[in-house]
């Protein structure tokens, strides 16, 4: 059998490394079972453009013309489109239009067109969800700007603005008036393949729940993952911290969405992966008078960015196993890849807590629009694994690496004042640390709660951390309040910074008194059944599950969340050093906090660390790993990321290999790097490097304006601009 096999082209906003984590794992999935790969992407930063990915590959536009070429030279007997996001699920579209199945006998793989229309097509997706008695919101179809305004008078404003075969939002929109409603309908019919978008009953202030689920042509049907959004409706889920199993979900509500999932899925004919996304009423006694307790929002009958979440935090293969239930494989015939002694037709369980925080590019766009909605903005995202919420919490606020942003974070233009103002808490990447800044402050959170809607809970649990704070403020810590302390998520240099101390003198007094993290494995199973691939979360208990590989051995530093001048390409280069790594003979040692990458892959690596790119958690692991062999670590594959750790491995006494800290030092030092210039007689533009404002503008006058200002350590030109006079 040979299957074509569709990428999801560049990396845009709402697409990212999700799909070469995805089309990698089906293509490695399909040649298990003898299957001959074609792929198509036009993306050369990903893994799966390799050749020893698929058996061809072909780096071209993706677009019908392209696709017949190569069914042409090729003669596929199969398209599997449903791994490529939504590019390949439109291309999917594209080409039933224009008869290709049936000019070249052709088979489509995973969603037939039927299903796929039913799901993306904003009309019948309702008329489906009516017919199975699914609740959906109340709305209806537009292809006009004249007919949006219609249907928001007739179902009352504020509505929802969702644009028919789009991804991430886009083109889509929250209208609370008129006026909005016209801008937004417009970019929403442009947007649209179709020209098509629904006009929806907003649900803002609800829980927002997805599941993910998968189906087989034996009508299997298991729920690999639920998941629950902190930030309720309003906010699109790519833009949510989310937290998986969800946590504030009764059992009987639990039950309700896991059947309707199940409902739906079984209804739209999906073979493979599927995502269902759930409204629910909150305790507001204004929602008490709505009838349905919850509404379907979307399906997505593809793997989505959502399924890559979802098969790190639990540790089952999605793509996998999709891949080989679009070739008629079923479930209960798929073996499971981390156990290697079950079949995939189980449901994970965890015992643990994982928090996903979304990456935003406004530290390298400062002017754009900070406000969320339903239109998503983040380019990335990290994940956390913890044995509690607010554990993980924290470790994923560690691994966002965002510059000058810890915990701790305020804003200037905060001030106590704005406590009671209703637009200090909407919606936009600061609001987490705005909640924060409140619940410190003294504001009640049934107040909060009101103006949010996030759920007391997650509230509670934010407050039980600023609670924490406060002890470690006003006490001197010992061996015993430490451990707790590192128990509940905080950072030796969080500790430091609240008790005075630096993070060296935190870590010292940790280590003499034994108080070290242990790692816990992520087996699918709770620990029910052996598990074979070592996928490890730190976590301050007693029982350590990872102990030290034998032999030569070296750690990999990831390069953490995608980001603008960071993006998929570091992973592509982490990933090929792992397995350089294994040519030499050498083992694996993947630390990497990204859950959409291919490096974060049950097999990528001997070994996989999923842990925050910081000195602390790198250093515990080398240290978990240096028991009875030397561990190498390697820094230049993982971007400034690994680059800006260099030094204070070193300084430990870390072995590092390739490139010296002294090069990489000088190479990212203006100052050094202009030095290194001279003493080799290499000219460059004029300059001189400043450590403060009032040295910035002395070197400027004496250079004459314009100039260019140029941080050091940085990726991507951040914070790097042009000033024309002293005041910019």
């Amino acid at each position: 059998m040979k299957v074509l096999v569709l990428g999801s082209g560049p990396i845009i906003i709402g697409q990212a490394a999700e799909f070469d984590y995805a089309g990698t794992q089906a293509c490695r999935s399909l040649k298990e079972e003898g299957v001959e790969t074609i792929l198509l992407n036009s993306n050369p930063a990903t893994i799966m453009t390799d050749m020893d990915i698929a058996d061809v590959v072909y780096i071209e536009p993706m677009t019908v013309a392209t696709i017949e070429k190569i069914i042409n030279q090729e003669n596929p007997d199969a398209i599997l489109p449903t791994l490529g996001g939504q590019t390949g699920l439109n291309l999917a579209m594209e080409l039933h239009k224009a008869n290709i199945y049936n000019k070249y006998n052709l088979k489509l793989l995973g969603s037939p067109i039927d299903t796929i229309e039913k799901a993306e097509d904003r009309e019948g997706f309702k008329k489906l969800m009516k017919s199975i008695q699914e609740p959906v919101p109340n709305s209806a179809v537009a292809e006009t700007i004249q007919e949006s305004k219609e249907i928001a008078l007739s179902i009352g404003l504020p509505v929802v603005v969702r644009p028919a075969y789009t991804l991430g939002g886009t083109g889509g929109g929250m209208a609370e008036t008129l006026e909005e409603l016209e801008k937004i309908a417009e970019s929403g019919i442009k947007s649209s393949p179709i020209n098509q978008i629904l006009i929806e009953k907003s649900l803002v202030g609800w829980k927002e729940i997805e599941f993910e689920v998968m189906r087989d042509s034996n009508d299997n049907c298991i729920t690999v993952c639920n998941m629950e959004n902190i930030d309720p409706m309003g906010v699109h889920t790519g833009d949510s911290i989310v937290v998986a199993p969800s946590q504030t979900l009764t059992d009987k509500e639990y039950q309700m969405l896991r059947s309707s999932s199940l409902k739906i899925i079984r209804h739209l004919g999906v073979e493979g992966g599927c995502n269902v996304q759930f409204a629910i009423k909150p305790n507001n006694p204004d929602e008490q008078s709505v009838e349905d307790d919850y509404y379907v929002i979307e399906v997505n009958p593809r793997v989505s960015r959502s399924s890559a979440l979802a098969s790190k935090a639990t540790g089952y293969p999605i793509a996998r196993v999709a891949a080989k239930i679009a070739i008629g494989k079923t479930l209960d015939e798929i073996d499971n890849a981390i156990t290697k002694k079950t079949k995939a037709v189980f449901e994970p369980a965890l015992d643990y807590c994982v928090v996903k925080i979304p990456r935003w590019p406004f530290d390298k766009f400062i002017y754009g629009d900070r406000n969320l909605g339903t239109q998503m903005k983040a380019t990335g995202e990290v994940m956390a694994i913890d044995r509690t919420f607010e554990s993980a919490f924290l470790k994923a606020i560690r691994g966002l690496e965002i510059t000058g942003k810890s915990l701790f974070w305020q804003s200037e233009k905060w001030t106590v004042n704005n406590l009671n103002k209703k637009e200090f808490y909407s919606p936009t990447d600061e609001r987490l640390w705005a909640l924060l800044y409140a619940i410190r402050k003294g504001v009640d959170i049934d107040y909060i709660n009101q103006i949010t809607g996030v759920d007391f809970w997650f509230l509670n649990a934010f407050k039980s951390i600023v609670d924490t704070e406060n002890s470690i403020r006003e006490s001197e810590y010992n061996s015993e309040t430490l451990f707790n302390y590192k128990r509940k998520g905080f950072s030796d240099k969080m500790i430091a910074e609240l008790s005075s101390k630096t993070e060296e003198q935190v870590r010292q007094y940790r280590k003499d008194h034994e108080i070290l993290p242990v790692y816990k494995m992520v087996d699918t199973c709770a620990a029910e059944f052996e598990a074979v691939t070592p996928y490890f979360y730190s976590t301050y208990e007693t029982e350590n599950e990872a102990l030290p590989l034998n032999g030569s051995k070296a750690a990999v530093f990831g390069s953490g969340p995608i980001r603008i001048g960071q993006g998929i390409e570091f992973d592509y280069c982490s990933v090929h050093a792992a397995w350089a790594l294994n040519d030499i003979n050498y083992k694996s040692i993947m630390i990497n906090s990204n859950p959409e990458t291919v490096s974060t892959d049950f097999d990528t690596s001997d070994r996989l660390y999923f842990e925050p790119l910081d000195f602390e958690s790198v250093a515990n692991i080398i240290d978990n790993e240096n028991i009875e062999e030397d561990t190498k670590t390697i820094v230049q594959f993982g971007g400034q990321t690994a680059i800006n750790l260099s030094s204070q491995i070193n300084e430990n006494n870390y072995s590092i290999l390739g490139s010296p800290v002294y090069s990489i030092t000088t190479a990212s030092d203006r100052g050094l790097f202009e030095n290194f210039l001279k003493t080799i007689d290499i000219p460059n533009p004029p300059g001189s490097t400043a450590s403060n404002e009032n040295e910035a503008k002395k070197i400027a006058k004496e250079l004459g304006y314009p100039v260019l200002v140029r941080p050091s350590f940085v990726l991507g030109g951040r914070a790097m601009d042009i000033a024309y006079k002293e005041n910019e």
